[in-house]
């Protein structure tokens, strides 16, 4: 009878955990439209709310005047964590959908930029303003640039260039900024726009505009002022030309006329010189008339996708991409529990040396470049596979309306190729006990970002084994500079008159672990030496490796700076829960990373980036330090509005809190031979893993039904044993699995 009631027991017990499980997935999809980006119809009713403002005075973005009020940028505001947790852990109503908004105001003495929150959405009829750590004010001269500054930007290079034109046309071989047909010349701006708080000027770098024009710089870079909001008092503080500097454009041109000066003869443009293009050129090893392999689903699709909310394998998460920053997943679930709130894109840089003005000045923050927007349409095929789920975005940036991007975000199951896991168990007699093998399936999420040359890959890679992988590859074209006699010192000849200029990229990530509850605390594993003596033979010693662990308590204490020894593994866990064997139920942070910090601590313009001084920060969780960035940051990195450092200035405790992870990863890019047409993504891939330690109680993807077991009868035939079906389909074999593992002397 005790059998039978524990029996009874155990069966209340499963089905009260499926019950639960169950629960807490439809809380989970119900609370995943909270995260999801603007719809249209939200994004126009606020645009609309705020034009019926009249204290505002907005009028459109798009109209030519710089002295005007307008919005730039319209994007999801998040709840509150807190808010977002009744419904996501208690089925509570969600809290109401808001939106941010960046309102630029040139239309009044004290010119600004203000944020605000407007709500509740989809009909918004409220709004407040949005503050910043130490109530930041936020300079007009750190906005980012507009399309209506860059077409005024263009007038003044038209009266620049009119001036130099006959210089401009030699020196190019036939280009001409103006006037120009099929040979016309096109520009790059810099960023930062300055060297101190308070300024707007930009060092402007002049190319053919051919295919891959980042490769066509002509020896020729002007500094505009721009900060007047009248744009014809511009004016043109410097001009650089064949490592020269002049005081202004008519200097340069009375030299160039009177024979002062060295000149630049670029050849005349070849039509056939194809060396920044993409066609094929040279003998290809490959046959041209077959295809190589593709990816099939014989039985379709093995995730489910809804909305925002996407389930894979145990995975359940919701996703978006944040407009002014990009590809952000939440409530990142396995088999029901949470591991993480929020696991997000925070920011890009790319930080370059040179010997023009141009190359020594750029500094690029892409957050600043609302890096979120540049989500173009992926290529079946090529950016992703054909058989992936394609999902369309819309983005309100420097626009009058929203903007639709086709086919921008992808998701799919791969197949990478190698074994999750195997082992042939040889019996040394030319046979073996088994075979036991499970292929490595995983689910991919992935958008890109084109930020004027370089292109980002983005990927979120979901494992069966409960790992996340968060990884970004980098191709598109490098930033090249006109080559002069020192310019070797800063990069590599890559063609006649191009250097390929050395820079440092840098990615930044917030991780806001939910480990089975907020209640978490962080730990660094390393080993140590230990020296004893031998038990079993007194007269010798041992020297092996023991494990030191070492308890981060405050955040100062969490903070791991480049250039120091770092700790190998890197443990985040819940002290209050443990798996089944008793240890506390955890995850740990592993790098794939090769980055260093990018300017030494002191430098001006390392206060906009101070999060680049470490490779993983640990933070007590608060909605006020929502990011580590902001757009802002790239045109004033001098007194930025967010500095990452004042969230762990105050060295709050860290045990038994809702802790975030701050991760930077990156590499240093030395552009050689091979960048040509431009970079390709082999070895220029960067990210971290987040993987189980003593969170489950074993492997979880032994519940995959993927797996196959091979053993021999006592014949020596092989036994096959699998839970899919025997076939894979005509479109890969029409020959069911076989295996014969056994070997021998021949």
């Amino acid at each position: 009878m005790r059998v039978l009631h524990l029996l009874l027991f155990m069966l209340v017990g499963c089905g009260a955990a499926r019950v639960r499980r169950s629960r807490e997935r439809d809380w989970a999809h119900h609370g995943a439209s909270m995260f999801a980006d603007l719809s249209v119809r939200e994004l126009k009713a606020v645009r609309d709310y705020l034009h019926k403002l009249p204290e505002l005075g907005l009028t459109d973005a798009r109209s030519m005047p710089l002295t005007k009020n307008s919005i730039l940028l319209i994007e999801l505001h998040l709840p509150r964590k807190h808010d977002a947790l009744k419904a996501l852990d208690r089925g509570q109503a969600k809290p109401p959908r808001e939106a941010r908004v960046v309102v630029q105001f040139g239309n009044q003495a004290q010119p600004n930029v203000t944020e605000y929150v407007v709500s509740p959405l989809p009909l918004p009829t409220s709004h407040r303003v949005k503050t910043f750590k130490r109530n930041k004010f936020i300079p007009f001269e750190s906005r980012p640039m507009t399309f209506v500054e860059y077409n005024h930007m263009r007038r003044i290079l038209e009266k620049i260039t009119t001036q130099a034109r006959t210089l401009l046309f030699e020196t190019s071989g036939g280009f001409s900024f103006t006037n120009c047909t099929d040979r016309c010349l096109t520009f790059t701006d810099i960023s930062p726009r300055g060297l101190n708080v308070g300024e707007r000027r930009s060092w402007v770098m002049l190319q053919k505009n051919v295919e891959g024009y980042f490769m066509h710089p002509i020896g020729f870079e002007v500094l505009v002022n721009h900060k007047d909001l009248d744009s014809e008092k511009w004016f043109v503080e410097k001009v650089w030309y064949n490592d020269q500097y002049f005081d202004s454009m008519e200097e340069l041109v009375r030299k160039y006329e009177d024979g002062e000066l060295v000149k630049i003869q670029l050849p005349e443009h070849d039509e056939e010189d194809l060396f920044s293009t993409y066609i094929p050129r040279g003998e290809s090893n490959s046959a041209s008339d077959i295809h190589g392999p593709k990816f099939v689903q014989p039985q379709g699709p093995r995730y489910h996708v809804d909305g925002n909310f996407i389930e894979y394998a145990g995975w359940s998460f919701a996703y978006r991409v944040r407009s002014s920053a990009g590809l952000q997943i939440f409530d990142l679930r396995f088999n029901g529990e949470r591991i993480a709130y929020e696991v997000g894109l925070q920011e890009a840089i790319a930080f370059y040396s040179g010997d023009t003005p141009a190359a020594m000045q750029t500094k690029f923050i892409d957050s600043g470049w609302a890096m979120g927007t540049s989500t173009f349409e992926l290529a079946p095929g090529i950016d992703c596979p054909e058989i992936a789920t394609f999902v369309d975005l819309y983005h309100y940036y420097d626009t009058d309306k929203p903007v639709h991007y086709k086919n921008a975000l992808c998701i799919f199951e791969l197949n990478t190729g190698i074994p999750l896991r195997r082992h042939f168990n040889t019996n040394n007699m030319g046979g073996y006990n088994f075979y036991g093998g499970l292929e490595n399936n995983v689910l991919v999420l992935r958008a890109t970002s084109t930020v004027y040359n370089y292109d980002y890959i983005w990927d979120f890679i979901f494992y069966q084994n409960g790992v996340m992988e968060s990884k970004v590859s980098a191709t598109g074209y490098i930033h090249a500079t006109f080559l002069t006699p020192n310019g070797l010192n800063y990069g590599t000849k890559v063609y006649n008159h191009v250097l390929g200029n050395l820079h440092t990229h840098l990615i930044h990530y917030k991780v806001d672990f939910d480990i089975s509850g907020r209640e978490n605390s962080f730990e660094s594993i390393d080993l140590k030496y230990v020296n004893f003596t031998n038990p079993w033979s007194p007269n010798d010693h041992i020297v092996q490796s023991k494990l030191h662990r070492t308890q981060h308590a405050t955040e100062r204490s969490a903070a791991f700076r480049f250039g120091k020894k770092m700790p190998r593994y890197f443990h985040f866990y819940n002290a209050n829960e443990k798996n089944k064997w008793g240890h506390h139920k955890g995850y740990r942070i592993q790098l794939n990373s090769h980055a260093h910090s990018v300017l030494p601590r002191g430098v001006k313009e390392e206060k906009g980036v101070t999060w680049s001084r470490y490779p993983l920060a640990v933070t007590r969780h608060k909605d006020s330090e929502a990011s580590s960035t902001s757009m802002y940051n790239q045109n004033d990195p001098w007194d930025p509005v967010v500095s990452f450092e004042d969230y762990i200035r105050d060295n709050e405790n860290l045990e038994n809190q809702d802790l975030v992870a701050w991760v930077t990863v990156g590499f240093l890019h030395v552009p050689h031979s091979e960048d040509i047409p431009n970079t390709a993504t082999p070895g220029n891939s960067v990210g971290f893993f987040l993987r189980p330690f003593n969170f489950f109680n074993e492997d979880p993807s032994l519940a995959s039904k993927s797996t196959v077991i091979v053993r021999q009868d006592k014949a020596g035939n092989p036994v096959v044993q699998r839970w899919t079906p025997a076939r894979v389909g005509h479109c890969v074999s029409d020959q069911p699995f076989s295996y014969n593992g056994t070997y021998a002397l021949v």
